[in-house]
């Protein structure tokens, strides 16, 4: 089977209104709520290992910075709209909050782990007397496969068509597609825009853009992006493209990771990795003489290239996914924003594979931004360094032969040899919040 361009951008880029961890346990929540035929009374979750990383510690959107996953669960159960998908959080208000942490408090809502399994896993049951509703959750952070009220399976518009648990999706064929392409066909793709395509792409840019002021005008969570607009200011750095795409795309993780009540336009699953595929390219723009048709296509490209890697690395890893495939999406459209070819965007992609292969990803909080920062101005630095013939040679670690070896090589470390690391990670993390401090 074969896919457009269209179809890339409709299953991998998507608004997101918050960290799409929480999300997805408050979507699963507010699904099997909203079958019941009255106020729910307990919620129980079931959660995989990553999805229970990530969304530990970050803020949860409209409750000025609380997290936590049980009042996730709460707050979908209590006033999530799952219609919306990842923008299911969108009605939250003060009152929606109260009466979520008093059914945690209350001890209603219970959090497993799956420390077993592997892959995006999120199951939720929700009680009200005698009556039990349940809904899961694979695969992708809104992919609801099946829905049931007191045993029977439920027919619903919210159940992803042609889904079922454990069956094959349209993702799953879709990262097949694509795996069998190369470079040379991936960046071909840009070539089917359309006008609709360039509006959409345009409306990711606006709403990444309105985190990114957000985060740099208040300095939001851990306040990277105002922290260095405030050095350039002082004459302390100097402002480059470098440092411009480090600012942007920190300036919205800022935001983002605090909690603002702003939708992100996601790419590959992950509203961060969107920042960095698009606001590395439009910090770029400024300091080239290109049109915005030029710098749409190349975030376009950008978000082909996530795709590609994400198809081999899967959802969620111990692998920084902002970092080695947004980051390789970012570098690609600055290399194709720059003038640079298809040679050119290999070695920026492999430039960027070497020097970030090895960040981790310990969950999303705050000092995501730290990270978005750096790989936004690597994804800079590997294309200028490409387009210098600075390019890493195949004999060096895991690059390989081809572009197409190097990201495969990636996924493999992600998904085979880093197993027992994310597992590490997650014991930690888990020890840190039930310790005191």
């Amino acid at each position: 089977m074969s896919y457009t361009v269209k179809d890339l951008l409709r299953l991998e880029v998507a608004p997101a209104l918050g960290c799409t961890e929480p999300v997805a346990i408050a979507l699963a929540a507010a699904a099997a709520a909203s079958l019941l035929p009255r106020k729910w009374e307990r919620i129980e979750m079931w959660i995989d290992p990553n999805v229970y990383k990530n969304g530990l510690a970050v803020s949860i959107p409209g409750t000025n910075g609380l997290s936590g996953l049980d009042l996730a669960a709460a707050l979908g159960a209590c006033c999530g709209e799952p219609e919306r998908k990842l923008e299911v959080l969108a009605t939250v208000d003060e009152a929606c909050v109260e009466e979520a942490r008093k059914a945690v408090q209350e001890g209603r809502v219970e959090v497993n782990l799956m420390p077993d399994v592997h892959g995006l896993h999120v199951k939720a049951r929700a009680t009200a007397g005698d009556h039990v509703a349940e809904s899961f959750i694979e695969g992708l952070h809104d992919n609801i496969v099946s829905l049931s009220l007191d045993g029977n399976p439920v027919e619903s518009p919210l159940i992803t068509p042609g889904c079922t648990p454990g069956g094959s999706s349209k993702l799953a064929e879709f990262e097949a597609w694509l795996k069998t392409l190369t470079l040379r066909d991936l960046v071909a793709l840009t070539d089917q825009l359309d006008d609709e395509d360039f509006r959409f792409l345009r409306q990711g840019v606006d709403m990444n853009l309105a985190l990114a002021e957000q985060g740099l005008k208040f300095g939001m969570g851990l306040g990277v992006g105002k922290t260095m607009e405030r050095l350039v200011r002082q004459k302390l750095v100097k402002k480059d493209m470098i440092l411009a795409a480090r600012i942007l795309t920190s300036g919205a993780s800022d935001a983002r990771m605090a909690g603002a009540p702003l939708p992100a336009m996601s790419s590959g699953g992950s509203g961060n990795h969107g920042l960095t595929a698009i606001l590395t390219l439009w910090a770029v723009k400024d300091y080239l003489d290109v049109t915005e048709r030029q710098v749409l296509e190349a975030i376009a490209l950008s978000h082909i290239i996530t795709a590609y890697v994400k198809a081999y690395t899967g959802r969620l890893s111990a692998v920084c996914g902002c970092s080695v495939a947004a980051g390789s999406g970012a570098t690609a459209g600055v290399t194709h924003l720059l003038g640079g070819d298809v040679r050119h965007i290999a070695g920026a992609i492999t430039n960027l594979m070497e020097d970030l292969a090895g960040i981790i990803c310990d969950g999303a909080k705050a000092g995501c931004a730290l990270k978005l920062a750096t790989a936004a101005g690597t994804a800079v630095q590997a294309a200028l360094f490409s387009l210098q013939g600075v390019n890493v040679h195949f004999t060096d670690g895991i690059i390989g032969l081809s572009p197409e070896d190097t990201m495969r090589n990636v996924g493999t470390l992600s998904t085979e040899g880093m197993i027992a690391t994310d597992r590490t990670i997650l014991n930690i993390m888990l020890e840190k919040k039930f310790t005191d401090v």
